[in-house]
C-alpha cells in the first residue's frame, strides 16, 4: 500500500467526506448480471440431476443458491433464434421482428443466411436499456448480435465452415477486441464450430472479457449440448455428458464474474427425439399451389400460391398474394384435413385472429404445429411423410409448439440478496427480460412479461 505523508493523508480523508470517491463507491456498488444461455437445456436435467445421475456441480449450486423455473413456457416458433431475442426484449417474436431462424426465402436467394443482423430488431433489448442508462455491457457469440450496441462484442456469424470465418467475425465485432483476446487466449472458434469444445474455448473468451472489461451485463451462449441432442437425442449418454463438460464452462464464467454478480441460466428450448419428416409442401404442390420446372435435373419451384416457411416442429403457411382469397381457402382446407388424420404429422394450424398463434409469424395465412416426433420440412418431392434419415436431425429436435411440455426451457438464477431455493413454478420465457431488467436498474417499458421477484422481500 502507498504511504502518503500524514497531510496528504488528512487530504484525502476531507476530499472523501466531500464525496470526491462517489463515482468509485459507484462503480464498485454498481449491477453486474450476467445472461448464460445453454442451447436446448431442459430444466429437469438441473431439477432433477439426481436422476440422471449427471456431476453438475455449478448447475447444482446455482439451483440451490437462487431461484428455480420448474418450466418456462417459450414463444412459437421454440428455435434459437426469436427465443434468445425474447430473452432480451420480454416480448414475443410478432413484436421483436425474429421471427424464425432464417428469414422467409422459398426461392433460396439467401444462401442460407441467418438472422443475424441487429438490426432487424424491432423491440428495446436489454444491451440498448444498458447503454441508455450509462451501463458497459459485453457478449460473446450471442444470437442475432452483428452490429448490436454493445460495449464489447464477439459476434455470431458463418459462412463458410472454414477458418476465414473467424475473419469475417473479427471484422464484425468491436474492432480490434478478438485481436487483443486472441492474443491473450490463442485463435477464437470458427465461425459455425458448435461443439462442446468450442464452448470450452468461448468459456475462456468470456471469462477474459469479465476480468478485462468488468461489463455490468454480458451474455453468453454455449450451443455444444444442442449440437449432442440433434444428434444422439435428449436423455442420451452423449448428450449428459456434454452437459456435465459445459457445466465447467458455467464455473469458469461465474468464477471470473466474482461473488457480487447475478448468475442466471436460461435455455431457449427443450428437446424430444425425432423420427419423421412431415412435407406439407408437396400436399400444396398436389393441391396446385406450387409448381415446378420441367425439364431440370433438381426439383425446383416455378411458381407459388401458398407455400411453407418451416422452423422444426413448427412454421407457416405463406401466401405469396394475401389477397389471394381461392388460394387460402385451398390451405385453409387442406390444413383441416390434415389435422383431422392422425398419420399426417399435423397437430394443429391457427388461421388468422386465433389467439393460440399469438406472437408468431405474423402476416402468415396459417400457423402450423406437428405432432411429437415429427419435424417440418420443405422439400417439393416424395412422399407427405418421410421417415428421417441419419444426419437430418434424425436423433433429437425442437421447435415444436409451445403447449408440448418436451419444450420447455430453463431458468436458474442467484445473487445477492435473492432467496435461496425459491421455486418459480412455471413462468413465461417473457418474463426473464424484465426480470433481468430489475436487477440491473433499467427500463423495459413495453415488455410483455414481468418482473418475477416483484413484492418479494
Amino acid at each position: 500500500m502507498v504511504q502518503y505523508p500524514f497531510l496528504i493523508q488528512v487530504l484525502l480523508l476531507i476530499l472523501m467526506a466531500n464525496g470526491v470517491t462517489t463515482e468509485v463507491r459507484g462503480i464498485q456498488s454498481a449491477p453486474r448480471v450476467i445472461l448464460i444461455s445453454i442451447d436446448g437445456l431442459k430444466p429437469e436435467y438441473v431439477l432433477d440431476a439426481d436422476r440422471y445421475r449427471l456431476k453438475i456441480p455449478n448447475l447444482r449450486r446455482l439451483h440451490r443458491a437462487g431461484a428455480a423455473a420448474r418450466h418456462v413456457t417459450g414463444v412459437i416458433p421454440t428455435v434459437t433464434y426469436p427465443s434468445h431475442t425474447t430473452l432480451l426484449t420480454g416480448v414475443s417474436p410478432a413484436r421483436h421482428a425474429i421471427v424464425a431462424n432464417t428469414p422467409f426465402d422459398p426461392l433460396g436467394l439467401n444462401q442460407g443466411g441467418w438472422y443475424w443482423y441487429f438490426e432487424d430488431v424491432r423491440a428495446l433489448t436489454l444491451w440498448e436499456a444498458c447503454r441508455q442508462a450509462g451501463l458497459k455491457t459485453a457478449s460473446v457469440d450471442w444470437p442475432v448480435s452483428v452490429g448490436a450496441p454493445i460495449d464489447w462484442n464477439i459476434v455470431q456469424f458463418w459462412r463458410t465452415g472454414t477458418p476465414d470465418d473467424r475473419k469475417l467475425i473479427r471484422a464484425l465485432s468491436t474492432p480490434g477486441l478478438l485481436t487483443e483476446a486472441e492474443r491473450a487466449l490463442g485463435n477464437y472458434p470458427e465461425g459455425y464450430d458448435y461443439t462442446v469444445e468450442a464452448d470450452l474455448r468461448r468459456a475462456e473468451f468470456n471469462a477474459w472479457l469479465l476480468e478485462t472489461r468488468r461489463p455490468n451485463f454480458q451474455t453468453v451462449y454455449f450451443a455444444g449440448l444442442d449440437s449432442v441432442q440433434h444428434e444422439s437425442g435428449p436423455d442420451s449418454p452423449a448428450a449428459l455428458a456434454a452437459l456435465e463438460r459445459i457445466d465447467a464452462a458455467v464455473g469458469r464464467v461465474w468464477s471470473a464474474a466474482g461473488s457480487q454478480a447475478t448468475i442466471v441460466v436460461a435455455s431457449d428450448h427443450g428437446f424430444m427425439p425425432l423420427h419423421n419428416e412431415v412435407r406439407l409442401n408437396v400436399a400444396l404442390r398436389e393441391a396446385g399451389l406450387i409448381t415446378v420446372a420441367k425439364g431440370v435435373q433438381k426439383t425446383k419451384i416455378e411458381s407459388w400460391r401458398a407455400i411453407t416457411w418451416g422452423s422444426g416442429g413448427s412454421g407457416a403457411v405463406v401466401l405469396r398474394d394475401p389477397a389471394d382469397e381461392e388460394a387460402r381457402r385451398l390451405v385453409g382446407a387442406l390444413l383441416e384435413r390434415l389435422v383431422a388424420d392422425p398419420q399426417s404429422g399435423l397437430l394443429a394450424s391457427f388461421g388468422p385472429g386465433d389467439p393460440r398463434r399469438s406472437g408468431a409469424f405474423p402476416g402468415a395465412a396459417y400457423v402450423v404445429g406437428t405432432r411429437p416426433g415429427y419435424y417440418l420440412g420443405g422439400s417439393l418431392d416424395g412422399p407427405l411423410i418421410q421417415p428421417l434419415r441419419r444426419g437430418d436431425h434424425s436423433g433429437g429436435g425442437h421447435g415444436f409448439l409451445p403447449q408440448l411440455p418436451e419444450m420447455d426451457s430453463s431458468f436458474f438464477i442467484a445473487g445477492p440478496g435473492l432467496p435461496a431455493g425459491f421455486d418459480l413454478g412455471r413462468i413465461d420465457m417473457r418474463d426473464i427480460a424484465p426480470t433481468l431488467a430489475s436487477r440491473l436498474g433499467v427500463q423495459l417499458p413495453a415488455a410483455e412479461g414481468r418482473n418475477l421477484f416483484e413484492g418479494q422481500r
